[in-house]
């Protein structure tokens, strides 16, 4: 079997392993979906391209964010439990593929959670109005205004998911509105002014540069698997994790898609590509149709939203250290929980510190919008290691599993798998393609692939030396009693 593939000897996890609530029902999970996957500040600049966005956005939904979704329902109903792509890869491949994925997963949060804060920073500045907004490009400002709000994230994640998960839904909700409010706009400008597109903008070119639009539109489809690191937290999970996928998964595709169309179809590619995020946009239409005061506003409901994505990112992949200490992997310390509200503080607080000093580190020689940028590719490529492993997982299983074993048929798992192995390939290579904010192409290169070595090398010594020694002291120390 699968699970019999072993690089290690299995470290023994105590068998009073510390308990979690179960306080994630099904709505709490799609607003979670919805919260960490729709991110409108994407929208402006993939919908720059052209009306062939609307093109790579189905070929997306279609070959990652499908086997995304088959992926998570599958491996959760084969693996329930508390760690998600962990656990996964590590039943189907063994102990160290399972530690890496685990690994990368957490390290990637460690820059993506920082580019969120920034992303932050960046919208809610417009609450204040015009004059706050030069406040966004300074460094200084920007720092501590990132640092304030992930401190406030940890210390209502440390209280517990049932009190989190309110900052998640509120977040999720958020969402909603100012896609829906996006939407609307861009409808009442096509409506009153009409459209500049005719059927030839959406027909597809062989321009190279879209490639890279298209490994953006994947990193924006993460996110279906982010429950199922919590498994231990969720109730009744092998009911309630697939519709919570299904509906998480058509409502995330749903607003993608119409922001993306209406603001093809309501502003000009011209326009749009001046813009540098969604809230850009709206003031753009907004102006249009004679209703400037709703930036505001509607910055201020998009902060929400945004917040809401740092502390789903947060939370989540702080599950990870958490169940890796449990297993000996990393310090025992990060497997503790809190006494009186139940909680991995011990690993909620390590991410948020390691994310702290990276999010110090990311200013030294760039400013605001190139530390963003390195940080969100870095991400992109730790992040998508997981998927390698779980694409992969779906083929082994295809081949090996007995009919009827699993949640899904062989044909639909081999699918599934192939379409979204081959995807996630793409997705991690061009990542390391620097974008036009980059000024230093040799820096960038080399931050890249300096960065991506380092986590991988962590990740080799933590598992062949520290755990190693580790299980040894342990197997030492029992044999002496």
């Amino acid at each position: 079997m699968a699970n019999e593939v072993t690089t290690s000897p299995e470290p023994a996890v105590a068998q009073d392993a510390p308990h979690l609530r179960r306080v994630l029902g099904r709505w709490d999970l799609v607003l979670l979906f919805v919260v960490a996957i729709v991110n409108l500040n994407v929208v402006p600049t993939i919908a720059a391209n052209g009306g062939v966005t609307v093109w790579l956005w189905a070929l997306a939904l279609l070959l990652f964010f499908w086997p995304q979704g088959i992926a998570v329902i599958e491996l959760a109903h084969r693996y329930p439990g508390e760690g998600g792509v962990y656990l996964w890869a590590k039943r189907v491949f063994g102990d160290f593929h399972g530690f890496l994925s685990g690994w990368c997963y957490w390290t990637n949060n460690i820059f993506y959670v920082p580019t969120v804060l920034l992303y932050f920073v960046g919208i809610s500045v417009y609450v204040a109005g015009p004059r706050a907004r030069t406040l966004a490009d300074n460094p200084w400002f920007a720092l501590g205004a990132s640092m304030v709000l992930l401190v406030l994230l940890v210390g209502l994640n440390v209280l517990g998911l049932g009190v989190g998960k309110w900052i998640n839904n509120l977040g999720g909700i958020g969402t909603a509105i100012t896609a829906t409010t996006l939407i609307g706009l861009g409808l009442v400008v096509l409506f009153r002014f009409g459209t500049t597109m005719t059927a030839s903008d959406f027909r597809v070119t062989g321009d190279i540069r879209l490639i890279g639009s298209f490994g953006v539109i994947c990193f924006g489809l993460v996110g279906l698997e982010l429950a199922s690191v919590m498994g231990d937290e969720i109730q009744d999970p092998h009911r309630t994790l697939p519709g919570a996928v299904g509906w998480g998964g058509l409502l995330s595709g749903i607003l993608y898609i119409g922001a993306t169309l209406t603001l093809l179809l309501a502003v000009s590619k011209q326009d749009i590509g001046v813009l540098q995020g969604v809230v850009q946009a709206v003031s753009h239409m907004a102006d249009q149709v004679k209703v400037p005061w709703i930036v505001s506003p509607f910055a201020f409901v998009l902060s929400i939203s945004i917040a809401g994505i740092a502390s789903a990112w947060l939370a989540g992949s702080a599950r990870i250290p958490f169940v890796a200490g449990l297993d000996s992997y990393l310090p025992e310390g990060l497997g503790k929980v809190h006494q009186k509200y139940a909680t991995p503080y011990v690993a909620l607080i390590v991410h948020a510190t390691f994310s702290a000093i990276f999010l110090g580190m990311s200013f030294v020689g760039a400013g605001v919008k190139e530390a963003f940028v390195t940080m969100l590719d870095l991400a992109v490529v730790l992040q998508l290691v997981p998927f390698l492993y779980m694409h992969a997982a779906l083929l082994k299983l295809a081949m090996e599993s007995a009919p009827g074993e699993g949640y899904y048929s062989k044909t639909t798992l081999l699918l599934a798998g192939g379409f979204g192995l081959l995807t996630t390939i793409l997705g991690m290579g061009v990542a390391f393609i620097p974008s036009h904010q980059i000024e230093s192409i040799r820096l960038f290169e080399i931050k890249m692939f300096s960065g991506t070595l380092f986590f991988l090398g962590l990740a080799w010594f933590f598992f062949f030396v520290y755990g190693r020694r580790k299980a040894a002291r342990k197997l030492a120390e029992a044999s002496a009693l």
